[in-house]
C-alpha cells in the first residue's frame, strides 16, 4: 500500500492525525442514515427522471471482449479504509472465479490512495473515468471532490456508499445504502418498547465535527418525534482518549440509556473501560460503527460489554451470522483469499456489496454492454441486499432501508436478539417501522 510521508512518518503528530482522521470517517459513515422529520416514503429521485445521456449508450470505455475494467479511489493512508477496495476486489475475484461475466474477468483498479486530500481525490477520479467503466466502491471523506468529476460526466456509472450527499444524490451514482439523512424508527422504537422509563434519560455522545453535530440533531429529533428525553450530550474533541469525567457527568445527569452509535470503535472501547472502572452500568446501544471483532478485547474483556445492543441495517458479517447467511461465508472466504490475514470491517463490507451491485446490472445490460446500458439496468434494481448481508434497499429510487437487526454482547460475542428467523420473508430484518425523513426531504 502506498503512504504518503506526511501522513505517516511515525511519532505523536502522525498517529494523532490517523486517528482523528478516523474518528471523522467513522462518525460521517456510521451517521449517513440520519436527520430529522417526516416519516413518509420517498418519491423517486433524480436518477430517474434525469435521462441518460445517449453518447453514453455508444461509450465502452474500459471494456474488451475479455475484461471489463472498474476503477476504486479510496483512502487507504495509514490503513483507514483499506478495506473499500480489497472488498471490491475479493467480490471480483469470486465472479472471475466463475467465469466472470459474459465471459468478461473484473479488473480492478485501485492503486491509487487519496492521502485524504480533495484534489488527489479529483485526479485519480478524473484518471479513472478515463480507462476504466465504472467507478465501484470508492470510499473517502472528501469523495465530494471526485463528485465534481462524475457530475461533469453523467455517463459514468459510480456504484459506491458516498458520504457526500452531492454526489450521493447524481443520477449516476447508486449505492448498495443509499443516504438521504434521517434514520430508522425502528431500533428506538424497540428499546422505547423494552425500556420505557429508561428512554426517558437518554444520553448521547457526539463528536465535535459539523458533520456529527448536524446527524446528531437527526437522531435526537427522531428520538424526540417518538417521546424520549435526553439529559445528557455532550461533544468530544476526537483527540480524546478518555471518558471518565463523561461517566462521571452522565451519571449525575441520570442517563440511563446510552447512545453510542456513531463511535469507532477505538472510542467506544473507551467509553466501555471508563463506564466499568466507575461501575455505572446504564444500558448501551451501539451502531454500524461499533460493531468490530477487536471491540470486547479493547474494552476490557466481556464482563465490561456483555449486555451491550447492537443496532444496524446490516447483517452480523463479521462472522456471527455465516451458519444461517451463506453469503456472509463467502464475503470472509473470498476476503482472506485476495488478502490473507486481513480483518475486513465495514468498509470492507461497503466495497463487496458495491460491487456485487455493479454485477448485478452488468449480468442486466446485455453481452455487449455500455456505460448507458449499465446505468438502464441500475435504474431498474428496486431491490438489493446482497443475500442478506445487508438489510434491503431501493437503489434505483435511493431509498433507503428501514429494516434493521437487534444484536447483544453475550459471553463476549455478538448475538441476534428477538430478530425474525433468517430462513423468513424478511432475511432476518426487523422490519416493523418507518424511516425518519430530514425537513425538505421530497416524499
Amino acid at each position: 500500500m502506498a503512504q504518503h510521508p506526511r501522513d505517516l512518518g511515525g511519532g505523536a503528530w502522525a498517529r494523532w492525525r490517523a486517528r482523528s482522521v478516523l474518528a471523522t470517517v467513522g462518525l460521517v459513515a456510521a451517521t449517513a442514515l440520519m436527520a430529522c422529520s417526516s416519516t413518509a416514503s420517498p418519491s423517486a429521485v433524480a436518477s430517474g427522471s434525469s435521462a441518460i445521456p445517449a453518447s453514453a449508450f455508444a461509450d465502452r470505455t474500459g471494456l474488451t471482449s475479455t475484461t471489463v475494467r472498474i476503477g476504486n479511489v479510496s483512502t487507504t493512508t495509514g490503513g483507514l479504509f483499506s478495506g473499500a477496495p480489497i472488498g471490491v476486489q475479493a467480490y471480483a475475484a469470486y465472479v472471475n472465479s466463475t467465469g466472470g461475466v459474459e465471459g468478461r474477468k473484473i479488473v480492478v483498479d485501485s492503486t491509487g490512495d487519496t492521502y485524504n486530500d480533495g484534489a488527489q481525490n479529483k485526479a485519480l477520479t478524473q484518471q479513472d473515468i478515463g480507462r476504466d467503466f465504472a467507478m465501484v466502491g470508492s470510499f473517502s471523506l472528501n469523495d465530494a471532490y471526485g463528485g465534481t468529476v462524475l457530475a461533469a460526466n453523467p455517463g459514468v456509472p459510480n456504484v459506491s456508499v458516498s458520504l457526500d450527499q452531492a454526489t450521493n444524490d447524481l443520477p449516476n451514482t447508486f449505492s448498495p445504502q443509499p443516504s438521504v439523512g434521517g434514520w430508522e424508527l425502528g431500533p428506538l422504537v424497540y428499546f422505547q418498547k423494552k425500556y420505557p422509563t429508561d428512554v426517558l434519560h437518554a444520553g448521547a455522545l457526539i463528536a465535535g465535527e459539523p458533520s456529527a453535530e448536524t446527524d446528531w440533531a437527526g437522531e435526537k429529533a427522531a428520538m424526540e418525534h417518538l417521546g424520549y428525553k435526553v439529559v445528557y450530550s455532550p461533544t468530544f474533541q476526537i483527540t480524546q482518549t478518555s471518558f471518565t469525567q463523561n461517566v462521571i457527568d452522565m451519571r449525575n445527569a441520570g442517563v440511563r440509556i446510552l447512545f453510542i452509535e456513531q463511535m469507532p470503535e477505538n472510542y467506544a472501547s473507551a467509553v466501555f473501560q471508563a463506564l466499568d472502572a466507575q461501575d455505572f452500568h446504564p444500558v448501551v446501544v451501539l451502531g454500524a460503527s461499533t460493531y468490530s471483532n477487536a471491540l470486547v478485547t479493547a474494552s476490557g474483556g466481556p464482563a465490561a460489554t456483555d449486555g451491550a445492543y447492537l443496532e444496524q441495517a446490516l447483517s452480523l458479517y463479521l462472522g456471527g451470522d455465516a451458519v444461517a447467511i451463506p453469503a456472509v461465508s463467502t464475503f470472509l472466504s473470498w476476503v482472506q483469499k485476495v488478502s490473507p490475514g486481513f480483518k475486513p470491517d465495514l468498509y470492507t463490507l461497503y466495497g463487496w456489496v458495491s460491487a456485487e451491485l455493479f454485477v448485478q446490472a452488468l449480468r442486466n445490460a446485455g453481452s455487449d454492454p455500455s456505460r448507458g446500458s449499465e446505468l438502464r439496468a441500475l435504474r431498474a434494481i428496486d431491490h438489493f441486499s446482497a443475500g442478506n448481508l445487508i438489510a434491503p434497499s431501493d437503489p434505483a429510487a435511493k431509498t433507503p432501508s428501514s429494516c434493521y437487526i437487534i444484536a447483544r454482547i453475550t459471553d463476549g460475542q455478538f448475538v441476534r436478539t428477538d430478530d425474525p428467523p433468517t430462513s423468513g420473508p424478511t432475511g432476518g430484518y426487523r422490519c416493523d417501522q418507518p424511516y425518519f425523513y430530514p425537513p425538505g426531504h421530497k416524499v
